[in-house]
């Protein structure tokens, strides 16, 4: 007679019992049930195999062992004389999911989300799952401030025990906040303390900034703020007491309380350093900059452990813990500020190691390192090591690392990675102005030839201004210490009245060698001797200031131009800078007795100022004078200044501000002032946008016949918005602008634009 044993999981887990047997040896184990699982992976997780002596112990710890696996719904054993049987109810396979309603999470990461946790097509079904789905999904929505989302899950059986899920999502309007309410202040008005807040009830730009909606994170960090609000004016028994949020029945508006306590405001009694001073005590007291009698700042001691940390780290105590320990005196409200100095030890680096250079070599990465192997450890000197190789141009990203070497407490790597870009090739292009018209270019330019550094330029531009053909060689490191050599030739033909200017043209060809030598870290001074040879010609509709220049000076002009500049340059990037700053100082002159007798004098300045994370103001400005000498009693007029347009002062045409001709056309000045300041951001919604930058800007600027002739009153002024793509296509630079104070002479030009080279 067939003794048949069934056990059920249920039995077991409840009531801990199961019907008793008699103990047998597995002769063989034979599994039914199976649909898409094979036999092989039941056998893989059975704890029992053929040979076994079976008892019901072992019977119940096989069955938990194929249920552990959430393979399957139903597990029982059978006996078949001295074989045993293995039944097995699958779980139904994932067939397809399907998630609708969906707006503010993408179905993508939905699906990815689902697969992270194990639900996704062609795996086994388990409802816990998609419960904690539901819970998940919630609370995301949640934290959007969609209280009012409805999550509905349709399960539809389908042949071959598979599941289809259906996952119906109601998102809701996200509830906005009605309202916030500060409890207990009473020094500070409500608007100033909720100036920075991230949280707000809803304005006109809510729909972009999403200020209205309420967030936990949002709120954790305007408690944050709100805190270092008051902290950082002195109040350091300042204490959030509580915090209410509450949601109307209908899930659409929320109102936020925030029960507060000013307490009293501190002042600076003292301030000392104490601990291990490695460094000169005078030469850390200026770091601090706080006094006694200032009101207490938490800022104001961030910044000051934060400059005595940088100190240390260029002595080479890249580990160093600064420490304050303020002693309050609550009955006079004074605070004894001390700085607790623990160096650690000096730090030394090990290797300079550098990656992802494939084409440029190590020696150009090398020589613009400031951190040397087997010195201190220097914070400063790294990180200038990697604003050099940003400004080289060719790499798109620079990241520097400096883990600890295993094993030691006083070395480190430096691990600089950078990212190639291309820095010049082959090519042949066309773009647009709305200045030169249609550009035609070919070119052959490499900026890291051969992965040297050296840059060799052949080129041809043609446009309705120019048509140009020139080459150049520069070796930025002619010698160790970093002079530079270059030289080059051209080949110009220039037609004037193209470019808004009087109706005249030139065609120069020439040559030059330059060097530029360093001063230091910052300052450059560069040489150029440039032999020049330059005809100029007229037309029947030439102005009197030309055929005059024609008839005083004749036509043709070989000279020898001398160039001497000075720069001070502590931009972080060469492009798309964000901090620091450029001033360039230069004068050009032909030598005595060349048949043009002349010099201009140009200074430029530009500075970075970081207002935000996001924010960054640049101000700038330049000057520019000219005159001849000899038998030249003015600046030649080909060689004078010009202003308006895309470069100089935007919502005026190309080179029309200043003097005009005596056919009413622009000739330039002897005298430019120009300048303005920019609020350079991203673009909004744009992840990526090392490409791109936009800003609002203010123009302003002029060009006089002499300096003499300077007034205020003639300067114009501009405003817009601009936008600069570094595009495969080129540079293009786009500029809407609209000007101040025009006059009915000047030439407006509300929209513009310039497209480059490549394609």
């Amino acid at each position: 007679m067939k003794t048949i044993i069934r056990i059920f999981l249920v039995s077991l887990l409840l009531t801990g019992t199961a019907q008793a047997f008699e103990q047998f040896e597995i002769a063989d184990i034979r599994v039914e049930g199976l649909q898409r699982i094979s036999a092989g992976t039941v056998f893989n997780y059975l704890p029992l195999k053929v040979g076994d002596t079976m008892d019901t112990e072992d019977s119940v710890t096989a069955i938990r062992a194929l249920f552990k696996t959430g393979f399957f719904n139903d597990v029982y054993l059978e006996r078949d004389g001295n074989v045993l049987v293995v039944y097995v109810k699958e779980r139904a396979a994932i067939s397809s999911i399907e998630i609708t309603g969906n707006q503010d999470l993408e179905t993508e990461q939905l699906l990815e989300g689902l697969k992270d946790i194990g639900l996704a097509e062609g795996r086994v079904f388990d409802r816990s799952l998609l419960d904690k789905v539901e819970q998940e999904l919630q609370r995301q929505y949640f934290s959007r401030g969609k209280y009012a989302v409805r999550i509905e899950t349709t399960l539809t059986p389908l042949e071959r025990n598979r599941v289809g899920i259906l996952i119906d999502i109601s998102e809701g309007r996200a509830a906005r906040i009605k309202q916030i309410n500060l409890v207990g202040n009473k020094m500070y008005r409500d608007k100033d303390l909720r100036d920075d807040f991230e949280l707000d009830t809803p304005s006109f730009f809510s729909f972009v900034t999403k200020s209205d909606q309420y967030s936990k994170q949002k709120l954790s960090a305007d408690l944050e703020t709100l805190r270092s609000f008051y902290l950082d004016r002195g109040y350091l028994n300042f204490n959030i007491m509580s915090t209410q949020v509450s949601i109307t029945p209908d899930k659409k508006d929320i109102y936020i309380t925030i029960n507060l306590s000013e307490g009293k405001q501190y002042k600076i009694r003292e301030v000392t350093l104490s601990g291990e001073l490695v460094v000169e005590p005078e030469e850390l007291f200026p770091l601090v900059r706080i006094n006694p009698g200032d009101i207490f700042s938490r800022k104001r001691v961030t910044e000051a452990v934060d400059r005595i940390s940088e100190k240390l780290g260029d002595q080479g105590y890249a580990f160093a813990n600064v420490n304050t320990v303020p002693d309050l005196d609550d009955e006079n409200q004074e605070v004894a500020l001390a700085f607790f100095v623990d160096p650690g030890s000096r730090v030394y680096v090990r290797h300079i190691n550098i990656g992802g250079n494939v084409i440029t070599r190590d020696e150009v990465l090398r020589r613009e390192m400031r951190q040397m192997e087997a010195g201190w450890f220097s914070s400063s000197k790294v990180e200038r090591s990697r604003t050099r190789l940003q400004r080289l141009g060719y790499f798109e990203k620079v990241n520097v690392e400096t883990p600890s070497v295993p094993g030691t407490t006083d070395q480190v790597d430096v691990n600089y990675a950078v990212t190639e870009t291309s820095s010049g090739n082959i090519t042949a292009g066309a773009g647009f102005s709305q200045t030169s018209g249609v550009l035609f270019n070919a070119s052959i330019s490499q900026d890291n030839f051969l992965g040297t550094g050296k840059r060799v330029s052949f080129a041809f531009n043609n446009s309705r201004i120019n048509t140009v053909y020139s080459f150049s060689y520069l070796n930025p490191y002619y010698t160790l210490n970093g002079v530079s050599r270059g030289a080059g030739l051209f080949f110009r033909k220039t037609d004037a009245d193209e470019a808004n200017i009087s109706n005249y043209s030139t065609d120069s060809y020439g040559a030059n060698i330059n060097f530029g030598v360093p001063i230091n870290e910052f300052d450059t001074i560069r040489l150029n001797t440039q032999f020049e040879y330059l005809e100029l010609k007229d037309s029947s509709s030439s102005p009197l200031e030309v055929t005059s220049f024609l008839d005083d000076h004749g036509s043709r002009f070989n000279s020898l131009i001398l160039t001497g500049s000075w720069s001070h340059d502590t931009r972080n990037k060469a492009i798309f800078a964000d901090k620091g700053g450029l001033q360039r100082f230069s004068i050009e002159a032909t030598v005595p007795e060349s048949e043009l007798e002349y010099y201009k004098v140009d200074y430029e300045q530009r500075r970075f100022l970081r207002l935000t994370k996001y924010l960054t103001l640049l101000m700038r400005g330049s000057l520019g004078y000219g005159d001849g000498y000899g038998d030249f009693n003015n600046l030649p007029f080909f060689k004078n200044f010009f202003a308006g347009g895309v470069r100089s002062v935007r919502g005026f045409d190309d080179n029309t501000l200043g003097p005009r001709d005596s056919k009413g056309n622009p000739i330039g000045g002897a005298f430019k002032v120009a300048g303005g300041a920019d609020i350079l951001f991203p673009v909004p919604f744009l992840e990526d946008s090392d490409s791109i930058r936009t800003s609002t800007f203010v123009d302003v600027g002029q060009v006089y016949k002499d300096p003499d002739d300077f007034s205020s009153a003639d300067l114009r002024y501009s405003v817009g918005i601009s936008g600069l793509w570094i595009s495969p296509f080129g540079p293009l630079t786009i500029s809407l602008a609209y000007p101040l104070n025009d006059e009915s002479r000047d030439d407006v030009q509300y929209f513009q634009f310039t497209i480059g080279t490549l394609f």
